[in-house]
């Protein structure tokens, strides 16, 4: 086991932990330094390849417990620091703006159906009773328009999704592309 490997593979994975636990990109930086540290300081001590990822993330959650102790937090997180809990509208909108290229870029059918739905904020319910389609019929098309999307940002950017479907961060492919 060579710890070059398992961060590797472990390494987004922790990140979207931590992102889940503490509201400041840097401290995240810095609490997955640390676990870095300590998992090469102590990977001798894994006897079970097969339970490095649950020693992984034990470490990960010590070291956020840790972090809250050293700042006086454990116990007086304010529903304001978190800042997942809410998002905030005026990020939305603004990201709606950098997202209508991308739609745009799409056939127009989807194209159509994507910002009525994404962008203007029509429910498909309300889109399929307007265009005379099926609910499950526009819920098939939103889906696989939203694919085509997927797949031009996929393109462009590395993208990291948590398991609700959220975006952790991203990483732009090459800064050349004109179409990106």
């Amino acid at each position: 086991m060579k710890v070059e490997s398992i961060w590797r593979e472990y390494r987004a994975s922790l990140k979207r932990f931590l992102h889940k636990h503490v509201a400041d990109s840097d401290d995240v930086d810095d609490l997955l330094q640390d676990i870095l540290i300590k998992s090469y300081q102590n990977l001798y001590t894994v006897k079970d390849i097969k339970k490095v990822k649950a020693w992984l993330f034990q470490i990960a959650n010590n070291t956020i417990i840790d972090f809250y102790r050293k700042r006086g937090k454990a116990v007086n997180v304010t529903a304001e620091e978190l800042w997942y809990e809410q998002p905030d509208e005026d990020v939305v909108k603004q990201l709606s703006h950098c997202i209508v290229p991308f739609i745009n870029a799409l056939p127009s059918q989807d194209a159509q159906l994507l910002t009525a739905i994404e962008i203007n904020g029509v429910s498909q319910k309300a889109y399929a009773h307007q265009h005379n389609i099926k609910y499950s019929t526009l819920k098939s098309r939103v889906q696989k328009s939203r694919e085509l999307l997927l797949g031009l940002y996929n393109d462009c950017c590395e993208l990291s999704i948590d398991q609700q479907g959220n975006l952790m961060e991203f990483q732009e492919k090459s800064a050349n592309r004109k179409d990106c």
